[in-house]
């Protein structure tokens, strides 16, 4: 199977070709923002390193937790091009994208720096998710952690923020990637069920962002005043 994949999520604009695990083209940038500028450029630069987009049978895309803007752009794009080419389009968990490894991985802890004193957790079993994904106070999900004692391997930007004694629990290896990987997105993408996998946004809070109260140009509103019954 030739997958596409595209991953917006977090860091970086990433997308990549893969055969079974074999990558024809990657490209991969390091930004915050700006994804929707690059995103079209980097996806035809791989598609024709690999020869086209007639061999592409699936597309694959992250779908958060990450962030809300960067999540809109992938999501957008790929179900965009899929209906273009006639393509299914799944959607891969960043945290499960973070922990995927080729070996399995073991316990695996994929932790997201979700600003605000949170984080986004999930855990891992060589692969397996143990735990729903779930948003957590940085203390919690390092108390999460502590409590399971299974020596962790740590990923993503949250991982240094969630060591149970600050310094590092016995047994835990951090693990310096902050974004996933296009060789387990591929895989991820390879595995996925169409028909379970679908592509929407996974989020674990609501936005930062909050809608205005008025309309441009709408005026202020005064606040009521309370009126004392005793001095009408």
């Amino acid at each position: 199977m030739r997958v596409l994949v595209i991953d917006t999520a977090l860091g970086a604009c990433t997308t990549a070709v893969y055969e079974a695990d074999r990558c024809l083209a990657v490209r991969s940038d390091p930004m915050a923002k700006g994804h929707q500028e690059r995103l079209g450029g980097l996806v035809r630069a791989v598609a024709d390193e690999a020869g086209g987009f007639g061999d592409i049978d699936r597309i694959g895309v992250t779908v958060g937790p990450g962030s809300f803007t960067g999540l809109r752009v992938g999501l957008a794009f790929a179900q965009g091009l899929g209906a273009a080419l006639g393509r299914p389009v799944v959607g891969i968990s960043t945290l499960a994208a973070l922990a995927w490894s080729p070996e399995g991985g073991g316990a695996t802890a994929a932790v997201i720096d979700a600003r605000r004193g949170q984080v986004y957790i999930q855990t891992f079993s060589d692969g397996a998710a143990t735990r729903e994904p779930e948003a957590l106070s940085i203390l919690d999900a390092g108390a999460l952690l502590a409590q399971a004692n299974a020596g962790w391997r740590l990923v993503g930007s949250g991982a240094a923020l969630v060591q149970p004694d600050g310094e590092g629990n016995a047994g835990a290896e951090p693990y310096a990637a902050h974004n996933p990987t296009a060789a387990g997105l591929a895989a991820l993408t390879i595995a996925a069920d169409p028909a379970t996998a679908l592509p929407r946004p996974l989020y674990l809070r609501a936005p930062d962002a909050t809608p205005p109260t008025r309309l441009p140009g709408q005026a202020r509103t005064k606040p009521a005043t309370a009126v004392d019954p005793a001095h009408p």
